[in-house]
């Protein structure tokens, strides 16, 4: 009942807290089209789950952070291995991408520019495009290098922000269940914690509505991916550093394109999704052939 009764808290602080945050940024004439607004809206909404989780554990029950939710600083290969395997992820979108009937390939950027159009003035476009012919190499390969290094430092933290709560507090709730089924509830309600952002443009921009499930299949999806290493790590930072990662480096699956919409092309389009779940039979082939603990097969509490 104790258990029941912290996730059950746990998950209303943090919808409750999550929503109404949304909520007063509307109410006070915020839109998500305002860039320093909405970034400041998206990233102090990434540590409600964070600050939930301590809460929780530590404010009521009195409970160690550290070994409750998986909290260590060990390196270990997988650590590695989660900061590499998302710009893997960006490429094998772009590449999708190209087989798709409406979208070309723009190595001068030509499509990335037109995405800025409706958000930066025509002497800003003009700026962007003058720059990106100047660079002495491919913006793309300097929007790696600035990812990587995002992705394992400033955008780790943010990372670290949700992660404690959703692969931290919620895996140690839900441990003593299979793999794959924790993996479908953590990423549905991953997913749909997301929709109040989702409806106000993010990530979907032109589609909103549609949008919320789009984000919340893409969460269930990426739910064993950030599962498995965590597990692997034995740490809720290797989760951290691939959701860090992912998003520092998500752009690079759009930046020479042209065409397709938010529901096609990027990470959390069509593109990306066939990209995960290639990643993701890689990684049960893995798992199941190779490795000596089968993680994705049993439950959980076994390897924690």
């Amino acid at each position: 009942m104790d258990k029941i009764n912290r996730t059950t808290l746990f998950l209303t602080l943090t919808f409750v807290i999550s929503f109404s945050l949304v909520g007063l940024y509307k109410l006070f004439g915020g839109q998500y089209d305002n860039k320093v607004s909405a970034t400041i809206l998206a990233v102090t909404y990434m540590f409600i789950p964070m600050i939930c989780a301590i809460i929780v554990e530590k404010v009521i029950h009195k409970d160690k952070l550290k070994a409750n939710l998986f909290i260590s600083f060990k390196i270990n290969k997988w650590f590695f291995i989660a900061w590499l395997i998302t710009p893997i992820m960006s490429f094998g979108a772009l590449g999708v991408s190209l087989l798709l009937p409406d979208v070309t390939y723009s190595p001068e950027m030509t499509g990335m520019v037109n995405r800025f159009e409706d958000m930066l003035t025509p002497e800003q476009l003009e700026q962007m495009k003058n720059a990106s012919e100047t660079m002495p190499i491919h913006p793309i390969w300097l929007a790696l290098l600035q990812g990587l290094i995002a992705g394992v430092t400033i955008n780790a933290i943010a990372g670290f922000g949700e992660e404690l709560g959703w692969r931290g507090f919620l895996l140690k709730s839900f441990k003593e269940m299979n793999f794959l089924k924790v993996s479908i509830i953590i990423g549905f309600i991953w997913g749909i914690w997301h929709s109040p952002l989702i409806l106000m443009g993010h990530n979907y921009p032109q589609h909103p509505e549609i949008g919320v499930l789009m984000m919340t299949i893409w969460c269930i999806l990426l739910t064993p991916l950030f599962l498995y290493f965590t597990v692997k790590a034995k740490s809720v930072i290797a989760a951290a550093i691939i959701h860090g990662t992912l998003n520092a480096t998500a752009g690079i699956a759009l930046m020479v394109i042209d065409g397709g919409s938010d529901l096609t092309v990027g990470m959390t389009g069509l593109a990306g999704f066939i990209s995960l779940i290639v990643v993701l039979v890689l990684l049960f082939i893995y798992d199941n052939k190779l490795s000596k603990e089968k993680i994705m097969t049993n439950k959980i509490s076994n390897y924690l």
